[in-house]
């Protein structure tokens, strides 16, 4: 059986309107193909920050338009429209990718300082994956999965077996490293805009960290190091699934860096 590695996109890596994405997706699917190419079984989380708030803002400016023809977009529901544009594009540009490079696997689919203002909503930690029986079974049969996307539409059970739909957002490294963990995957991926985290970030004292145990963190979480909705919940999610059972391991590094990472290379690697 091949190792499985569960791989977490941020929704900003993936621009901030179509034309951006269309852009950003194929250098995201050179990185993500390279861990297909080394033999890893390979299931992609993604967010969705941008994406969601651009629907929501959309949907909104259509209801004030016509208020009697058109109802409000809930945000469970936006998060849905999301999962489908970002996963549709994500899915071309890896499909294209894997056949020029002659990889015959076959798959299914499944800001915020100084980048404007988007709605804050809650951010619930996520207790289980809905559909984690058919990811698995996909996983099984050789197919790459792209799951969670924008931390997954968030529901919660009522009574019976009904799933209602919340307004909230779930963190998406959260949502990767539960699906990771009810995967049993060997590794967790978390991709970001930088090669390793650092303490001190941006000053001119910044110190890149090779590794990260948990008494570190602890001390730099409470140190105030890692930033609240940017470096915090990755490196949380990451001491979370590397704890979880041993054997596993957990990675935090630039996209265009997957593959040196987890050859140990580079990146922030998780000591447990």
């Amino acid at each position: 059986m091949n190792q499985r590695v569960v791989v977490a996109l941020g929704g900003n890596a993936l621009g901030n309107n179509l034309r951006e994405q269309m852009v950003a997706v194929r250098d995201t699917a050179r990185a993500l193909v390279d861990l297909v190419e080394q033999g890893y079984d390979v299931v992609i989380a993604h967010g969705n920050g941008p994406q969601v708030g651009m629907i929501q803002n959309a949907m909104t400016e259509l209801v004030r338009s016509d208020p009697r023809k058109y109802l409000p977009c809930p945000l469970s529901v936006c998060v849905a429209m999301s999962q489908g544009y970002i996963g549709y594009d994500l899915q071309n540009e890896m499909r294209e990718e894997m056949l020029d490079r002659g990889i015959e696997k076959g798959y299914r689919i499944v800001e915020d300082s100084g980048r404007g203002y988007r709605r804050v909503v809650a951010s619930p930690m996520p207790k289980s994956i809905v559909e984690i029986d058919t990811i698995e079974s996909l996983v099984a049969t050789n197919h790459i999965v792209i799951a969670c996307g924008g931390g997954g539409i968030p529901v919660f059970r009522t009574e019976g077996h009904h799933l209602k739909g919340a307004a909230a957002v779930i963190d998406k490294d959260f949502a990767a490293c539960c699906l990771a963990k009810q995967l049993r995957a060997d590794t967790l991926i978390i991709l970001t805009a930088v090669e390793k985290v650092a303490i001190r970030f941006g000053k001119p004292d910044q110190k890149e960290l090779d590794t990260l145990t948990p008494e570190e963190a602890r001390k730099y979480i409470e140190a105030g190091e890692f930033a609240p909705g940017s470096m915090l919940p990755k490196v949380e999610a990451a001491l979370d699934f590397a704890a979880s059972a041993p054997g596993r391991t957990a990675l935090i590094t630039l996209l265009a860096k997957a593959k040196e990472g987890i050859a140990g290379k580079t990146g922030t690697h998780i000591v447990i």
